[in-house]
């Protein structure tokens, strides 16, 4: 790799300088730097520290490509009409894979609703939050051909209603698809800026793990990745992925024992290794909150999502040490259907920011994508402004400057939440040059706005 400069770039507000990259490194910044070298004119924008996703599903995100999306579809008739045109486009008897679904579009789905829509399909419908998977009878005599599992919903009479929780494993196992290309999806994160991912994928397993390890092995992803899992995870040999926090998954509905919980998070302690808890509801932060006191809590403990937390909960969040890692995008992707279901008194407890900040408990920015957009733009500005597709405010004030909105996404991958990473003499070359100085491109945050990505101090994604 042949030494690299960027040349005419801001840096931390100051013009005209250049940074000199070799062996994966900053070596030096100044002005008009000399030696041989790949150079590359700045021409005046900023150059910031790359940008990490806190919080992805890298696997379900790739497999968006070859599904149908539900995520404007409004009501009944939207959502037939998806489905038929997909399904006028197969063969009888092919699959279709659909995502993003929630109950305002057509109620409750099982496999007789999902028969009379797909008659001559195998279909799956998967819930907007993804902890469901709603099967037709083709695709679930398929999938349950060497039989169902406990997640699989039964009615009164012990029939299957097609409703596979928390299946997704199960589902990939069964069905035996072939994995997504991931490719495309590692050149869209580079071209937002992104030199950093950490897969919060309960599902993950060694097969899983190697296969996100090829793929940043060969360049498919070139981010530098960090992996979850809910069981035992080995290292990659060779550095492919870093092993991240042990993921406990909880759902409202079908909370764990709670000594089970405890003896997670212990289990967790055995193997070194953190713990980041799946918390979208109150009654799930109330429970998790109940485990890390018994349990104790460690820095680097992780409460995804905090989709709501009251108010009463920030001491709490503060005193155990424990960090947030919230997605700001789903006030803007989904603030509309918030305002009209959630109660006005709990508006102010969605995805809180500036409230946990200024308590001093620590926040990291992700997009949890393929559950909203993975463009982290998208989720600074949406932290920025807290404003709804339809243009509503909600949650004004958990608003935060645009600076602070970027800072949530250069933290260290190891410390979500932690000091933004620095460009300096000896810092490793993860960086994103902008086409503008900075302040320009806090006024007006875009994607639009990257020129260039450099992981590693290899170019990786470039653009005039």
């Amino acid at each position: 790799m042949r030494p690299l400069v960027l040349r005419n770039v801001e840096i931390y507000g100051r013009a005209g300088l250049d940074a000199r990259i070799d062996g994966g490194r900053v070596v030096a910044i100044g002005e008009r730097l000399t030696g041989p070298a790949e150079d590359i004119d700045g021409r005046g924008g900023a150059l910031i520290p790359g940008l990490i996703d806190h919080h992805i599903h890298l696997l379900a995100t790739a497999a968006q490509a070859r599904s149908v999306r539900l995520d404007e579809v409004r009501d009944a008739g939207g959502f037939e009409a998806a489905l038929s045109r997909a399904l006028a486009a197969r063969p009888a008897g092919a699959w279709l894979r659909a995502t993003g679904y929630h109950e305002r579009m057509a109620g409750d789905l099982d496999r007789d609703v999902l028969d009379r829509l797909a008659p001559l399909h195998r279909l799956r419908v998967q819930h907007q939050t993804g902890s469901l998977w709603v099967l037709n009878s083709a695709a679930l005599e398929e999938a349950t051909a060497r039989g169902a599992p406990a997640e699989a919903e039964r009615d009164a009479q012990g029939r299957l209603t097609g409703r596979i929780w928390r299946g997704d494993a199960w589902l990939r196992e069964q069905l035996g698809a072939e994995p997504p290309e991931l490719a495309p999806l590692g050149r869209a994160l580079a071209s937002y800026g992104i030199t950093g991912l950490t897969d919060t994928s309960a599902t993950t397993d060694a097969k899983a793990a190697a296969l996100l390890a090829e793929a940043r092995r060969g360049g498919a992803l070139p981010q530098r990745l960090t992996l979850m899992s809910a069981g035992p995870l080995a290292p990659a040999v060779d550095g492919g992925f870093d092993v991240g926090p042990v993921k406990v998954l909880l759902d409202d509905a079908r909370l764990p024992d709670f000594d089970d919980f405890v003896a997670r998070i212990q289990g967790a302690r055995a193997q070194g290794r953190r713990v980041a808890v799946h918390c979208v509801t109150a009654g799930e932060l109330a429970m998790t909150l109940a485990a890390f006191e018994l349990a104790g809590a460690r820095p680097g403990d992780r409460i995804e999502h905090g989709g709501v937390i009251p108010v009463e909960a920030i001491p709490a969040l503060k005193r155990l040490g424990l960090t947030v890692v919230t997605q700001s995008a789903f006030v803007h992707e989904r603030g509309d259907r918030y305002l009209a279901e959630v109660d006005p008194a709990e508006q102010a407890d969605l995805y809180r920011c500036a409230s946990l900040l200024a308590a001093g408990v620590p926040v990291a920015g992700s997009s949890d994508a393929p559950y909203a957009s993975c463009d982290p733009w998208l989720g600074m500005r949406a932290a920025i402004e807290r404003r709804t597709r339809a243009g509503q405010p909600i949650g004004q004030a958990e608003r935060i400057a645009p600076a602070r909105a970027l800072e949530l996404y250069l933290g260290d991958r190891d410390a979500p939440g932690g000091p933004a990473r620095r460009i300096e003499a000896g810092a490793g070359a993860d960086l994103c040059l902008l086409r503008v100085p900075l302040a320009a491109a806090l006024a007006e945050p875009s994607a639009e706005l990257v020129r260039a990505t450099v992981v590693a101090g290899e170019v990786v994604s470039a653009r005039d």
